[in-house]
């Protein structure tokens, strides 16, 4: 019988305890931030009490404190430190060596990848939720850290590296049982990985990849794909609608950590300018929905989150 998203957990090994701020290295990724001033903390402090049903959007700018990287934070994100580019949605389809490509990559960045941990931003929304201010969280990430920080009313928009979709059948597994399938069709392979990149996978040479034997689903013999969206490909009909309707039961709307330039993200602030519902931007630099909001501060989400009370 097939498994769809519904009934497979959104993430399979639940890890409550995690770090409380960054991990080790995770500076390396955090573009450069002046401390917040009092007053810009009074202000965001004052925009989460007022707000009933808060909707929260974030993206990267969360994560990057928990040691994963980015693709567009000034300095430090993988378009500033590289000229690689991740994989396109039509490349994965047509190209089994580009499938080939990916799988070694992401099969060599695993175990750091799934390693991480929810810091203290994460953390924090946890219990926004848990204390009833947080009506629905929506993120672009796709790193589960909202899903083992215990974050339960939760949308992840570009879906999430720790499940495996047929794109034959559409049965998913999870990310750790093709892990082992890897393992145990490439006894002996071996690469000297490169840098890190922001899907969980590493900078290979082509030539290392060669030999790397990728498996089928063992349902249907069918492709195997991340059941995430990669770039070029579209967000779900059904998830966009579900979202907006979980927008028009707020009454404001807190995006953190993103600069909104993909527009899956983007319609949502589109749809809460035009029902005139507040919106309120914590991020390090500027963003696309900047001219949207009463409210724009510039700085770390693990700084500010924690510090803010929901009541």
């Amino acid at each position: 019988m097939m498994t769809t998203w519904r009934h497979l957990p959104r993430y399979l090994v639940t890890r409550r305890g995690a770090s409380s701020s960054a991990c080790a290295g995770a500076v390396n990724f955090v573009p450069t931030s002046r401390s917040i001033e009092p007053s810009d903390l009074e202000r965001i402090q004052a925009f989460v009490s007022r707000a009933r049903c808060l909707f929260v959007i974030t993206g990267a700018g969360l994560s990057t404190e928990s040691g994963i990287p980015d693709y567009r934070s000034e300095g430090v994100g993988l378009y500033a430190r590289t000229d690689r580019r991740p994989m396109q949605h039509v490349e994965f389809l047509r190209s089994a060596k580009s499938r080939q490509r990916y799988w070694a990559r992401n099969y060599m960045g695993w175990p750091q990848f799934s390693s991480h941990k929810p810091n203290s931003a994460h953390l924090a929304l946890r219990d926004w939720e848990a204390q009833g201010k947080v009506h629905w969280l929506v993120t672009q990430n796709v790193d589960a850290l909202h899903s083992k920080a215990g974050h339960q009313r939760l949308t992840e928009l570009h879906g999430c590296t720790h499940r495996v979709v047929c794109l034959g059948c559409g049965v998913l597994t999870p990310r750790e049982d093709l892990q082992r399938r890897f393992t145990e069709m490439n006894p002996g392979w071996a690469a000297e990985a490169g840098s890190v990149a922001p899907d969980g996978d590493v900078f290979l040479e082509d030539e290392q990849v060669l030999h790397f034997r990728v498996p089928s689903c063992q349902s249907c013999g069918g492709i195997l794909k991340p059941e995430v969206t990669f770039f070029g490909d579209s967000v779900n009909r059904s998830t966009v609608q579900f979202v907006h309707e979980r927008l028009d039961e707020s009454d404001a709307v807190l995006v953190a950590g993103s600069s909104l330039q993909v527009y899956s993200a983007y319609r949502f602030l589109l749809a809460a300018s035009e029902k005139l519902i507040p919106v309120a931007i914590l991020n390090i630099g500027a963003t696309r929905a900047d001219h949207m909001a009463e409210l724009r501060v510039s700085a770390r989400c693990g700084e500010v989150l924690p510090a803010i009370q929901p009541c």
